[in-house]
């Protein structure tokens, strides 16, 4: 069973900090492309922030300079550390887990979501 459980989310004002866990079990975590989502009620979910088995990192324009993805595969455990903070940062984070075709698989894996919200 595949189990993907974000932590770390809350209440922050403008310009502060946040630091995202996502924990994995259930897969061979080395081999998963991790990626963190958003969303807002009633819009599309976007991505914030991937980073490949092998290390290669990507992020959306509007975080690019704040936000930084890394990912622990001793524990299996994937970060987003959220860096000047912006009330437009405020959405649901989901956390991703993508094989990318490893093992013949092509199935996405979801966490349950954690809420992220800046304001003073």
């Amino acid at each position: 069973q595949v189990q993907l459980v974000e932590s770390g989310g809350g209440l922050v004002q403008p310009g502060g900090s946040l630091r995202l866990s996502c924990a994995a079990s259930g897969i061979i975590f080395r081999h998963y492309s991790m990626g963190w989502y958003r969303q807002a009620p009633g819009k599309q979910r976007e991505l914030v922030a991937r980073i490949t088995s092998g290390g290669f990192t990507n992020y959306a324009d509007s975080v690019k300079g704040r936000f930084t993805i890394s990912r622990d595969n001793a524990n299996d455990t994937v970060y987003l550390q959220m860096n000047s903070l912006k009330p437009e940062d405020t959405f649901v984070y989901y956390c991703n887990a993508n094989p990318g075709g490893y093992g013949g698989s092509w199935r996405l894996y979801w966490g349950q979501g954690t809420q992220v919200t800046v304001s003073s």
